[in-house]
């Protein structure tokens, strides 16, 4: 039957079913709410999250009176196995031009005080390797937990390169002397921020599972203002429903898996409140998860990487959340 329609035709097919089957979803619009200025222009000042334009995957700066810190390194172009479905693009360079633009000293020197590693997804640490390698970055320390490959269900130790972008990273860490430390909850500060991680220890499950299973979460705090960088964590083993109650309400959320299917559950979304979502995609992904969120976030304050060149959050002196990039707008019936 689609065969016979046009491309409008199918188009309003699938606009029908979406309002019949999500009816709270009346439209979806784009929107630039303010455009990332170059970033040696004058903006706010106050502390700094830049959330990388890098497809579905994740690439965020953290900068705090001038201290950087990097949580994922987003999507690599490496294909070990030669698998087509690894064939993805990668974002490397496009990383490590925007660290050396943005976040260098007066000799093109970049110095980060950590990277980490959410979990052993290759859009999430595939890039790492090369920024780490780079002779014009210094990296201090890196928090990454260990890869149990006995713990991960078989479809990803056979088709996926997890155990490839983990190694590669640690070889990486190991050529550049950089010690590697095994994330626990104890606070620490990176400048104005309280860094706190979550979900450092795996509860005993006998079932295999997913190594977004295994994700950290990272919550930054300032002056009584939260920010939760998700990473990929899901519910499947209770993770969400176990964390959110010590996480507690955020401003800013950066929405967990990138908006796909599995994470942010309404009990999630529901007990951290944000004000404000980010999710790192092209577009967003799954509508369950969408609706879940703007049941609580309003609808108007969902920001999406992909729109524009990323988007960044500034938080001033008094803990207010400045953004710049673009929204999904969603109306409502």
């Amino acid at each position: 039957m689609l065969e016979k329609l046009s491309l409008k035709g199918i188009i309003a097919v699938l606009t029908a079913f979406l309002c019949f089957a999500f009816p709270h979803l009346a439209a979806l619009k784009v929107k630039t709410v303010r455009s990332l200025p170059a970033y040696k222009q004058s903006i706010e000042s106050g502390d700094r999250v830049h959330f990388l334009k890098t497809g579905s995957s994740d690439a965020i700066i953290i900068e705090s009176d001038g201290h950087f810190a990097m949580v994922d390194g987003g999507e690599d172009t490496d294909n070990p196995r030669n698998f087509p479905g690894l064939e993805l693009p990668g974002y490397e360079q496009e990383v490590l031009g925007y660290l050396k633009k943005n976040c260098s000293d007066e000799n093109g020197k970049v110095h980060l005080d950590f990277v980490l590693g959410t979990h052993a997804h290759s859009d999430h640490i595939g890039g790492f390797d090369t920024i780490i390698l780079d002779p014009d970055v210094t990296v201090d320390r890196a928090y990454l937990k260990e890869y149990n490959s006995a713990k991960i269900n078989e479809h990803e130790i056979e088709d996926w390169d997890n155990q490839e972008v983990y190694d590669q990273m640690i070889n990486a860490l190991n050529e550049r002397n950089v010690p590697v430390i095994i994330p626990d909850p104890t606070p620490f500060a990176l400048g104005n921020f309280t860094v706190t991680l979550f979900n450092t220890d795996d509860p005993e499950n006998p079932e295999k599972v997913g190594e977004n299973d295994n994700s950290l979460g990272v919550l930054l705090e300032k002056n009584g203002t939260k920010i939760f960088l998700a990473g990929d964590m899901d519910n499947y083993t209770g993770d969400e429903s176990r964390l959110a109650p010590e996480i507690g309400k955020v401003n800013l959320l950066k929405v967990g898996h990138h908006s796909y299917s599995g994470s942010s559950t309404e009990d999630f979304i529901s007990t951290l409140l944000p004000d404000t979502c980010v999710i790192t995609n092209n577009t967003t992904g799954d509508f369950n998860v969408v609706t879940n969120i703007i049941k609580i976030c309003r609808h108007d304050r969902i920001y999406v990487t992909g729109i524009e060149n990323g988007v960044l959050a500034v938080v001033g002196d008094g803990g207010k959340i400045d953004y710049y990039g673009a929204i999904c707008d969603w109306e409502r019936k």
